[in-house]
């Protein structure tokens, strides 16, 4: 498995015979160089959406036009992509499950922070903001999506057992490194942990160092954009 940071809550991952990317945000993404935008998306297989915001679904309907990867995710915030012309997925829930190919499968659950899109200069709501459980040769991975710690990570952690961690952690919008630490340490038995939504802008945290400081025995990685982690 390769875990691709495309800088702030965007990743592109590899696993088993898919390349999935997850909230895919290029154009305007502080970390992201712009001569290698297709570099990022290359060979996409599929797309999954969290929530609405502009920091994840801005560029997610051209990438899926230009790849051909259908887009999934909760049954508003999907439909909306679809209708807007990006390639159909699977609409779902949380508490569902869905297959990427024949070995991989991405579980819908919780996360708590919000999810509109502007149209017409209002806000739309376009569903629950939400996580996904992806698994795949052998190993559990959680992305938690935009998230503050909540009760709901009790049960994701007992019933799916991820090993690596995916954890928005830059503050302000979501968890910050030490309330990230937290949830960790009480609802997770993870191996490794990969912070996001950080550094992008200077309003959030730029370093992980309370994290790792947090998580003693956890391999906690600063990931570079573009540069894989290898699980």
């Amino acid at each position: 498995m390769n875990i691709i940071w495309l800088g702030h809550g965007s990743f592109r991952i590899e696993i088993e015979d898919q390349v999935v990317l997850v909230d895919p945000w290029l154009n305007g993404n502080p970390m992201m160089p712009e001569d290698r935008h297709e570099e990022a998306i290359a060979g996409a297989t599929h797309i999954l959406v969290t929530h609405g915001h502009f920091d994840h679904i801005t560029d997610v309907v051209a990438i899926s036009k230009s790849t051909g990867a259908p887009v999934s995710g909760i049954y508003e915030l999907a439909q909306y992509l679809h209708g807007q012309g990006a390639v159909e997925g699977r609409t779902y829930n949380v508490g569902g499950t869905i297959g990427l190919g024949d070995k991989v499968t991405a579980a819908m659950v919780p996360a708590s922070h919000s999810s509109t899109t502007m149209v017409d200069d209002k806000p739309l709501h376009v569903g629950n903001e939400v996580g996904f459980i992806l698994k795949g040769e052998g190993k559990t991975l959680y992305v938690s999506g935009d998230t503050g710690i909540m009760a709901d990570m009790d049960w994701i952690g007992n019933f799916y057992k991820p090993d690596i961690g995916i954890l928005s952690a830059g503050g302000h919008f979501t968890m910050g490194m030490a309330e990230a630490a937290y949830a960790a340490k009480r609802y997770f038995n993870f191996r490794t942990v990969i912070p996001c939504h950080y550094r992008t802008f200077e309003l959030l945290e730029q370093s992980a160092e309370l994290l790792a400081e947090g998580l003693p025995g956890v391999d906690v990685i600063e990931p570079q954009v573009l540069e894989p982690v290898s699980l």
